[in-house]
């Protein structure tokens, strides 16, 4: 049996998966305020979305009450990477505002990939110091 979704955890759902990989970060726009921790609290209760400590993603069975198949949310390292391989590279402070990371702990764990590390996919990218 399928789980029954609102209307408007249905568009909250869908605007996540449809535009920012899974997280949920739009609402509509009659629900604001205390109203918007309701519905994550009723979604997280229901394990429709599951919070990675700063920020909330659609959960396998949010997925499966849309219909989709689970795709789990882009790891620190994939987002990195990404980052790194895109056509203007990436700043340390990039790094940290999307990872969450520390800007010295994210000069240790990045360097290694920058540096002329003949085996790792990255190696082409541009890295630019902060």
């Amino acid at each position: 049996m399928s789980t029954q979704l609102t209307p408007a955890q249905h568009a909250i759902l869908a605007h996540a998966h449809e535009h920012t990989e899974g997280k949920v970060t739009w609402f509509p726009d009659n629900i604001k305020g205390g109203a918007r921790q309701k519905v994550i609290d009723g979604l997280s209760r229901r394990a429709l979305i599951s919070s990675d400590g700063k920020d909330w993603f659609i959960a396998a069975d949010g997925y499966e009450a849309l219909g989709l198949p689970h795709r789990a949310p882009p790891s620190k390292q994939a987002q990195v990477i990404a980052m790194l391989r895109s056509a203007d590279g990436a700043t340390i402070m990039q790094i940290c505002e999307a990872t969450g990371w520390q800007p010295h702990y994210a000069d240790v764990l990045v360097m290694p990939i920058s540096a002329g590390n003949p085996t790792c996919a990255a190696e082409s990218a541009v890295m630019k110091s902060a």
